[in-house]
């Protein structure tokens, strides 16, 4: 049974083009197919992914991907979207499969790094995504002030998803802290920046300029939804 504390989120309009581009690096000895791991809609409805083993990696389970795209679904079409602790790349792939227009995709670990490639190429996505092989708050601190070429416009995100490891709590501090601070100017217009985290977990309400607006429990698992508190809708 799903509890829902809900404040509507507005559509985020406009975003950059996508740019074309693998950073990736790492590589690791082992891994597995983990059974029910795959995208549920879109253009790649069904297809398995693969992902590394054991806990430190967990993968957004199946019901929870499908509650948060469905909360999703208005806007994700040509959205940017940010998949921070991306793991083996189920969120981000499914936000591809769906319509968005350029995923980027996070992750330190080399194993998961690896799987997350792998993924990609197995699945035959060529374009429209970049892997950044990092700690997330380097890429954000990175990201947030690095001075964009002439030609260029400066990186901004209309949807941003967080899954750090449960138990680093400091992790979700650190990396909203940057979001709704330091680097708020990644964040686009009406942008949505979602926490997956475990259920007696209680992140704050307000993280800088980033306000909590919708709740949603199952299980073990919730997902917080935040925007900049400037563009919530009363």
């Amino acid at each position: 049974m799903w509890t829902r504390i809900s404040t509507p989120i507005q559509r985020p309009s406009g975003i950059d083009q996508p740019r074309i581009q693998n950073d990736c690096r790492g590589s690791a000895p082992d891994s597995r197919i983990l059974v029910g791991v795959r995208i549920i809609a879109g253009s790649l409805r069904s297809r398995r992914l693969e992902a590394p083993k054991g806990l430190g990696t967990r993968p957004t389970s199946d019901r929870l991907r499908e509650t948060l795209f469905n909360v999703l679904a208005p806007w994700i079409e040509g959205a940017a979207f940010l998949d921070l602790y991306a793991g083996s790349g189920a969120v981000g792939i499914e936000a591809l499969s769906r319509g968005a227009a350029r995923v980027e995709f996070v992750e330190r670990e080399a194993a998961a790094l690896k799987i997350l490639r792998g993924n990609l190429e197995r699945l035959g996505l060529r374009e429209g995504f970049l892997v950044h092989g990092c700690a997330v708050g380097a890429f954000l601190r990175r990201a947030a002030i690095r001075k964009p070429e002439r030609s260029e416009k400066r990186e901004r995100y209309e949807v941003l998803f967080l899954d750090p490891p449960w138990e680093a709590a400091e992790e979700y501090a650190a990396t909203l802290g940057l979001l709704g601070g330091a680097a708020a100017g990644l964040l686009g217009t009406n942008a949505v920046v979602i926490a997956e985290h475990r259920r007696k977990m209680r992140l704050e309400d307000r993280y800088g300029s980033l306000e909590r607006t919708r709740l949603l429990e199952q299980g073990d698992a919730a997902l917080s939804f935040y925007a900049v508190a400037t563009t919530l809708v009363v």
